[in-house]
């Protein structure tokens, strides 16, 4: 008989898991606390938006995004059959462009995400270098420059010991340089990107992240920037929850995880409520795809007890970072790409929707008026805002899609262009993770993890010290080192290499890519390793030369 796995949550952790277990022959349960799949990552209708028949607008927690450093995940897509697509879902990514910088002070930033091939790419790339100034002083872009080659050309060693410990705007140097150096490339960029303000992240994600994308933007023929082609559930979420259904898996939803037993160092059971029914969950193995504040809610002595790093948990952080759509008369295409509101209180990002969503018919949807979709991440919910001087998390949804809406305006509208008149915004749907009322500040049920200046030493690994406990969630230590769809998918992967290995299985192991490193900066990398092994620092005198 085959050995059972109980798998704890539904998002892309929990739904990779019982996949790759599925695969593999293992007898899978999933539980999930929501009434739908897709955690994080899944979309929703927007309730009471559908008239006359016609289905609700789509609403999303937050625009879906899959560089080309994401390996583990496509690699599952293309394994989830979509109709008659040869590489199933994976054939619903479609490549954006252009990316663009706006701020509220001068004319947009814009650059191919694409290795340049067509006379546009040219004229953009050099438009955007010969064109608007952004009052960066030589001198600053070459220190970045210098910082960014010096990372590039440390050991994984010296990462990890020197500049994990180190916040991003210490290593970048920020508090020596402009205001527009702090602006771009030290502060707003990590705000933006990955909800962490520059003083607190880490230096070593920093690096890696930054160097990842700008890596993904010089490939010949890459894809830096893809999107799905529609709503997420629709176009990959839900296609995936019926293959897993074709697998064997058994998914139970609207099950709540109310306690984990550990009895003789090992887990015994899970406590769980259904429909308000107290009941017992009992398997050979357990993989607990929890968010990071939830698990760390379930660490219980005996738990500790046999695994101690679980105790750090409750050191990790967490930030918000949630989408709100807002549903226009006439479309807004902005640019073929995501957009990054550099100087945006809120640090705002955004992609219009419809130019990417071939499939979807808009004006069948909602009340027929729609005809395009600006879906808007907010990353910092703790600044006060342009319209009433509160923070996102003190306004009410109202108040959050008006400064939402005057920010984009304050950074988009130029002379002559009425792309975000009032008249033009119809309605709204705000992240339903966002809850209301409350009477000093709104809560957020899904957070996200930030990496932290030294916050990797309170990370566990998929395989924990419990044999038949095991972790498949974004915080778990990964290559990816990042929360997002990536590093849980990776995180699945480890852990079932784990479940593997435990149940003594010849099953084939799941793959584990590691980042991509430049390979002209390789020999460089392996100088900088014998130096940190003989206590040198890195030997950046002559770039520091150069940099002079």
């Amino acid at each position: 008989m085959a050995d059972s796995v109980a798998v704890l949550g539904c998002g892309v952790g929990g739904m990779t898991a019982a996949h790759e277990l599925a695969e593999r022959g293992f007898s899978v349960a999933v539980y999930e606390q929501r009434p739908v799949a897709g955690g994080k990552a899944r979309s929703m209708d927007a309730p009471g938006t559908g008239t006359e028949g016609r289905r609700d607008l789509p609403g999303e927690h937050g625009f879906r995004f899959f560089p080309q450093f994401y390996r583990h995940l496509p690699d599952t897509l293309e394994r989830i059959p979509y109709e008659n697509q040869a590489k199933g879902v994976l054939g619903n990514l479609v490549q954006a462009t252009r990316a663009q910088i706006a701020r509220a002070d001068g004319p947009p930033l814009v650059w191919p995400t694409v290795f340049p091939t067509t006379l546009d790419d040219v004229r953009v790339a050099l438009t955007t270098m010969l064109g608007p100034r952004i009052d960066l002083p030589p001198s600053d872009l070459a220190h970045f420059l210098t910082r960014m080659v010096i990372f590039l050309t440390s050991c994984e060693e010296r990462r990890f010991a020197e500049y994990e410990p180190m916040g991003w705007w210490e290593f970048v140097g920020a508090a020596h340089r402009s205001p527009a150096y702090r602006r771009f490339l030290a502060d707003g960029l990590s705000r933006t990107l990955v909800a962490a303000k520059a003083h607190e992240m880490s230096a070593r994600t920093g690096g890696d992240i930054l160097a990842q994308l700008i890596l993904d933007m010089n490939r010949p023929f890459g894809h830096a920037d893809r999107l799905l082609d529609g709503p997420t559930s629709d176009v990959w979420i839900d296609p995936w929850l019926a293959h897993l259904r074709t697998l064997g898996v058994d998914v139970h939803t609207d099950w709540h995880v109310d306690a984990i037993r550990c009895r003789s160092g090992r887990v015994a059971s899970v406590k769980v409520t259904e429909n308000g029914e107290a009941g017992e969950v009992t398997a050979d193995h357990y993989v607990v795809a929890l968010p990071v504040e939830i698990m760390a809610g379930l660490v219980t002595p005996a738990l500790v007890k046999a695994e101690p790093r679980l105790a750090a948990l409750k050191r990790l952080r967490t930030r918000w970072m949630n989408g709100i759509m807002l549903y226009v008369d006439r479309d807004v295409p902005v640019v073929h790409g995501h957009t990054i509101y550099i100087d945006s209180p809120w640090a705002l990002t955004s992609i219009s929707q419809h130019q990417f969503w071939p499939k979807v018919d808009l004006e069948a949807l909602g009340d027929g008026r729609v005809e395009g979709v600006l879906s808007v991440d907010v990353s910092d919910w703790e600044s006060p805002g342009i319209l009433y001087g509160k923070p996102a998390m003190q306004c009410s949804t109202s108040e959050i899609r008006d400064e939402v809406w005057a920010q984009l305006k304050l950074h988009l509208d130029r002379p002559g262009s009425d792309q975000l008149e009032d008249a033009n915004l119809l309605g709204f749907f705000l992240d339903p993770d966002i809850e209301f009322p409350n009477p000093t500040r709104a809560t957020n049920l899904e957070p996200l993890l930030i990496n932290t200046a030294g916050s990797w030493k309170h990370r566990p690994d998929a395989v924990t010290a419990i044999d038949n406990l095991f972790l498949a969630s974004d915080y778990v230590r990964t290559h990816t080192d990042l929360a997002t769809m990536e590093g849980a998918n990776e995180a699945a992967r480890r852990a079932v290499n784990g479940v593997l290995a435990a149940a003594g299985s010849d099953a084939r192991h799941c793959r584990i890519w590691a980042r991509s490193e430049p390979i002209a900066f390789a020999p460089a990398r392996a100088y900088d390793l014998v130096r940190f092994k003989l206590g040198l620092g890195h030997q950046g005198a002559l770039l520091r030369t150069l940099e002079s």
